[in-house]
């Protein structure tokens, strides 16, 4: 959804390109996010119960990479969609923000 713009617009293929990594990078940011979140967060502040995931035997990031390597890995995603960004001006600063929000955000 977030090439939507793109598509309506004038674009350049490696403004589209971009977006998509873009997009790659802030999904997987999310989920790490979220796996972390299973596990430090509270269960009045997360909506579900605390280490949900791990009750059910789900694989999560800070399962499978620790805690530290799965925050390192959420911040490279945020980053790299940063950087998948350059191509564009300040037009793209609320895609910026939302990177920012997804590694950032409490719950």
């Amino acid at each position: 959804s977030v090439q939507f713009g793109c598509l309506a617009s004038t674009c350049s293929e490696e403004q589209f390109k971009a977006l998509d990594h873009y997009a790659k990078c802030i999904g997987l940011a999310f989920q790490i996010r979220d796996d972390i979140l299973d596990v430090e967060a509270d269960t009045e502040t997360l909506g579900k119960a605390q280490g949900a995931d791990i009750a059910r035997n789900k694989s999560t990031y800070p399962s499978l990479l620790g805690m530290s390597e799965a925050k390192q890995m959420a911040q490279q995603c945020h980053s790299d969609a940063l950087q998948a960004l350059e191509v564009f001006d300040e037009k793209a600063d609320p895609l910026r923000w939302l990177s920012a929000y997804i590694i950032e955000r409490g719950h």
